[in-house]
């Protein structure tokens, strides 16, 4: 992908894919142009080919970095406990302030798989397959060390996943529920979707 240097060229390209983000996030990949995109960022549209030759190639790229982005941060969040409960709280909680911070983001990554070619598609899903296994092998790891009751750790992992995604469908900041109070309360389900012997609340108290 072509660059323009130069801290004007950066702006261009930031505002390019905020807005790229919004629109698609609101009426879909197939809906937008780039005349749109070039329109809401005040650019001629000849101007948005020197960052991304085509769409495609802008959508690949949004949702490339999106699941760098959410690797990153899970092997920032990662603690140092290998402890599964410990391993699976922090998870949770990383997982859904990404997401939350993240709305437009992760909207565009989990509906517009469709619209990538196959070879895009499959590097995409081999970033979340990479993602989800570190979710399976926590699970996993807990179920043998008796702290999880998990039959089937790739289906319990998948169920997690949907489930604290799925915040952002209808969490809003200024609602009556803080991003912190719903984390919490999605972590209780996910401790008991696991078989969890306590919840994380009952391991705080029982550690005071």
């Amino acid at each position: 992908m072509a660059r323009t240097t130069g801290s004007d060229g950066e702006k261009t390209e930031a505002a390019l894919r905020e807005a790229a983000l919004t629109l698609m996030a609101r009426h879909g990949y197939e809906a937008v142009t780039m005349r749109q995109l070039a329109a809401g960022i005040g650019v001629q549209a000849a101007a948005l080919y020197r960052y991304f030759p085509t769409k495609e190639d802008l959508l690949f790229t949004l949702m490339r970095e999106h699941m760098e982005g959410l690797l990153a941060a899970w092997e920032a969040a990662r603690p140092p406990s290998s402890e599964p409960p410990a391993r699976l709280a922090a998870f949770v909680r990383n997982h859904i302030s990404f997401h939350v911070a993240r709305r437009h983001s992760t909207h565009v990554s989990n509906m517009e798989l469709r619209s990538l070619s196959r070879e895009r598609l499959s590097a995409i899903l081999k970033m979340r397959s990479a993602y989800e296994k570190e979710l399976r092998r926590i699970l996993r790891e807990g179920a043998e060390a008796g702290d999880f009751l998990v039959e089937d750790p790739k289906l319990t992992a998948m169920a997690i996943i949907q489930m604290i995604t799925g915040v952002i469908v209808w969490f809003r900041p200024d609602e009556r529920l803080s991003v912190q109070e719903v984390t919490e309360t999605y972590l209780g389900m996910t401790m008991r979707l696991a078989g969890a012997k306590t919840t994380t609340r009952e391991r705080e108290v029982a550690d005071v």
